[in-house]
């Protein structure tokens, strides 16, 4: 059994590829329906197109609000018999819409080890703060901006000599090793969720 991804992406689309490769290396039980981007210059389009991945544009501006952009977003995912979500860089708040329509099946990646640093440049969060630990947290989402229950999370070094560019691209290899994995536990049904706790059940083993 695989469930349906769809993928939500605004920009160059680095973790969408690093998606796409686990999936076409058979680490991922699902089939990639599709992929929305709000922007229509995005990279990630030209990705999906690449590997012959179905590619729509929902430019927000279309619509009157966040509420209407969601009812737009939930009727197109459910067109493609979308089940699961991820958002790879999807630069918009999705409505509580689109979260009651796919309750605990929308995963989200951030460069930050969450509940610190959420929101919008998290890279530059984390240096004017001076941690010496940084990272990416993959999070179910939830109605608010970087609150759902964390599912998988990965440290990386904060050097004293770090820009937003070096950090960033020490957390961006991290990204793309741990969102595949916790997108491979969430459509093999191993996520159980508990309030804030996420618990992840051991591998089956056929003998």
């Amino acid at each position: 059994m695989t469930a349906n991804l769809a993928v939500l992406a605004s920009g160059r689309g680095t973790n969408l590829q690093a998606i796409i490769e686990a999936w076409q290396a058979g680490r991922l039980p699902v089939d990639i329906v599709g992929v929305v981007s709000d922007n229509p210059d995005a990279q990630a389009l030209e990705r999906a197109r690449a590997h012959g991945l179905r590619a729509a544009v929902l430019p927000a501006a279309l619509y009157p609000d966040r509420r209407a952009y969601g009812a737009a977003l939930v009727e197109l995912l459910k067109s493609w018999g979308t089940d699961m979500v991820a958002l790879a860089g999807f630069m918009r708040l999705v409505d509580p819409v689109v979260v009651r329509a796919f309750p605990n099946r929308i995963l989200n990646i951030h460069p930050a080890l969450l509940p610190a640093f959420p929101g919008l440049h998290a890279q530059r969060q984390a240096l004017q703060y001076g941690v010496r630990v940084s990272g990416c947290t993959v999070h179910l989402v939830d109605e608010g901006m970087d609150t759902g229950p964390i599912v998988l999370q990965a440290a990386v070094p904060v050097f004293p000599d770090d820009t937003e560019e070096t950090l960033a691209a020490r957390i961006l290899k991290e990204e793309h090793r741990l969102y595949p994995e916790a997108i491979r536990l969430l459509a093999a049904g191993r996520l159980k969720v508990e309030g804030r706790r996420v618990y992840i059940s051991p591998e089956e083993v056929t003998l």
